[in-house]
């Protein structure tokens, strides 16, 4: 069990005075998964909003080595990076004893979309590292654009809310289940509400030998359209709706449920949290309201049945 006390006391490797939105759950993400590592990091970030808002030329918010190359290929640097430490251990060219660990941060952009080609690779590779995708569903970065990551009916402005289209006409993207099929180690589905479930599941990943991915929802209040307070109140929403389920696999095939509401909350709630959503409010669209649960519902049970064919 995570202990709060332990874990605000460990080193900071995000600082504050970055240019991230009030509110973002972005660097709160970032720190979890930083403070749940036991051993010095190297940094790979993909092009975004984590990116460019805490590395504004000439400050860095970062205070662990971090490398930036390009939106596509954090994870194929990363993976350079760490075939050199490997290879460094090797020829006994690092200090003894010296363990480095290596996590990737992109948003739903850089890994859903423009980086799966290098971050595939790197998973079929079998590169020690972990990968964490802070999935805030949409590209925020360059002015809120559906991404594969978008939810089906959310208004961005590449898919807005009209008198012919009511946003997004296609699903999300499975990427947890996606990035399971390659048989890597470990894959994790997590949230920044559950901070302890999230911390657990990073201190798993960063002590699992090969490749290791987390896929963890980031609300974001300037393209989801929500108070700056409410970042956390609408991330346990998702959970709570069983829009974003909590789960593990390991191997591909081992499946664990980490978390099962005990409430049956509709998923009208969870529109109703958001702006992006507020055409799906119209008596019109009450079709499109029920196609979303009963697609909730079908992958709820999907999942849930999975983890129990695992147990």
């Amino acid at each position: 069990m995570v202990n709060i006390k332990d874990l605000v006391s460990k080193k900071e490797c995000l600082t504050g005075g970055h240019r991230l939105c009030t509110g973002c759950a972005a660097p709160i993400i970032a720190r979890l998964v930083l403070k749940s590592a036991n051993t010095d990091v190297v940094v790979s970030n993909a092009t975004g909003c984590l990116e460019v808002a805490t590395t504004i030329y000439p400050y860095t918010a970062w205070k662990v080595p971090w490398i930036h190359n390009a939106f596509e290929n954090a994870a194929a640097t990363l993976s350079g990076v760490e075939t050199a430490y490997r290879s460094l251990k090797k020829q006994n060219k690092l200090p003894k004893g010296k363990k480095i660990k290596f996590v990737a941060f992109g948003g739903d952009g850089g890994t859903y979309d423009i980086g799966l080609q290098s971050l595939s690779g790197t998973l079929e590779r079998g590169h020690d590292l972990v990968y964490v995708c802070y999935d805030n569903e949409a590209y925020m970065n360059t002015g809120i654009q559906r991404s594969s990551a978008t939810p089906y009916g959310a208004a961005t402005k590449t898919t807005p809310a009209g008198t012919v289209h009511q946003g997004k006409e296609e699903f999300k993207k499975n990427m947890t289940e996606v990035v399971a099929a390659h048989g890597i180690p470990y894959v994790a589905q997590a949230n920044p509400w559950k901070w302890n479930d999230l911390v657990e599941k990073a201190t798993k990943a960063f002590e699992t030998d090969g490749p290791a991915f987390l896929t963890i929802l980031s609300p974001c209040p300037a393209g989801w359209g929500f108070r700056s307070d409410m970042a956390i109140q609408i991330a346990k929403l998702a959970v709570e709706t069983r829009f974003w389920p909590l789960f593990e696999i390991e191997d591909g095939r081992r499946w664990k449920l980490n978390y099962e509401p005990s409430d049956q909350i509709p998923i009208i709630e969870w529109l109703k949290s958001q702006r992006r959503f507020r055409h799906l409010l119209r008596p019109e669209n009450q079709n499109i309201v029920e196609t979303i649960q009963k697609h909730t519902d079908r992958e709820w049970e999907r999942i849930k049945k999975l983890c129990n064919d695992s147990s």
